[in-house]
């Protein structure tokens, strides 16, 4: 079958271990079901893979892609959930030490098909178009939980978003705005923050600018270049959600300003299944038209991670038949 897959560990040049090609049609376990992929999107994983992390030389070649949306061999049409959990797991998947994504111990959405558990498999809405769903299960999910779950804010309530443009930011600004709150939003450039305005943003400023007010929650993926920010940015009592650090790892924790003004720091990792199911009937009642930033057929695959490598996004890339 078709795929775009990782053939070694490129740890300098990642793109130099992409292949467009064909590989093994693949065994359907018991319990697990193949889905015919129509959609599938990108996230910086994927560049992590290419570069050998988190996967072992042994287990390459690895078809890429934790993300998509298909059909089932009856014609059912489902979104991927993309966390593999323990098959006695019965809680939050994201908290079973021996879960994986797709793509760190079983093969990817980018190709003609994919195996996954049956559980794995969720309903697609009506509403959302191939490309859409494909956005769901990484990227939405994350911000989903990190507003819904994870932040304890409520409608009405300021949230400021670090980073206007990437897959994570930009649905954040989007649930955020259906949800009910107040959304500021940090940009690098005239761009990124004219995008945040396009998506439903109250007010955008550069990173680091002084902002009107404190803010009730601030959300967190870029790390040591906006961490001293998102600190100064809380009101006393506030929260900071945290899903990455792209910027680096390492910001300083500011502990007297942490305990003197009881803020609180919370750490967000994906979303469970039950959480995707949610995600999904929100942004279909809400009428959510998730931000697709560039989409292009799955043959097209290397110009795509290069894009997202270059940090040319206004949303998710998404990879299509």
């Amino acid at each position: 079958m078709f795929a775009v897959y990782a053939d070694h560990p490129a740890p300098d040049d990642p793109l130099a271990a992409l292949v467009v090609g064909e590989r093994p049609e693949p065994e359907t376990p018991q319990g697990w079901v193949l889905v015919q992929v129509s959609a599938t999107s990108l996230n910086m994983h994927d560049i992590w893979t290419l570069r050998g992390v988190g996967i072992t030389p042994e287990q390459f070649p690895m078809i890429l892609g934790c993300d998509g949306a298909g059909t089932l061999e009856d014609g059912t049409e489902v979104v991927l959930y993309p966390v593999i959990a323990d098959a006695a797991n019965t809680a939050d998947e994201t908290l079973d030490p021996k879960r994986k994504l797709l793509t760190e111990g079983y093969q990817g959405t980018f190709a003609d098909a994919v195996v996954v558990p049956a559980r794995n498999a969720v309903p697609k809405p009506a509403g959302l178009s191939w490309a859409q769903a494909a956005c769901m299960g990484t990227a939405w999910l994350t911000a989903y939980r990190m507003l819904c779950t994870r932040s304890g804010l409520r409608a009405g309530q300021t949230m400021l978003v670090q980073g206007a443009s990437g897959g994570v930011s930009t649905a954040l600004i989007q649930l955020g705005r259906a949800a009910g709150m107040r959304v500021w939003v940090t940009g690098r450039t005239e761009d990124k923050r004219a995008l945040a305005d396009k998506l439903g943003a109250h007010a955008t400023f550069e990173p680091g600018q002084r902002l009107p007010e404190r803010v009730d929650g601030v959300f967190e993926s870029v790390g040591d270049a906006t961490w001293p920010h998102s600190m100064r940015a809380l009101k006393p009592g506030g929260v900071i959600v945290c899903c990455g650090a792209t910027s680096g790892p390492d910001p300083s924790a500011d502990l007297r300003r942490l305990f003197f003004q009881q803020l609180r720091v919370v750490g967000s990792t994906m979303g469970s299944r039950d959480e995707l199911r949610d995600l999904l009937a929100f942004v279909e009642a809400a009428g959510i038209e998730p931000e697709i930033g560039l989409e292009l057929p799955m043959r097209r695959a290397g110009e795509a991670m290069q894009a997202m490598m270059d940090g040319d996004t206004a949303g998710k890339i998404v990879l299509t038949r």
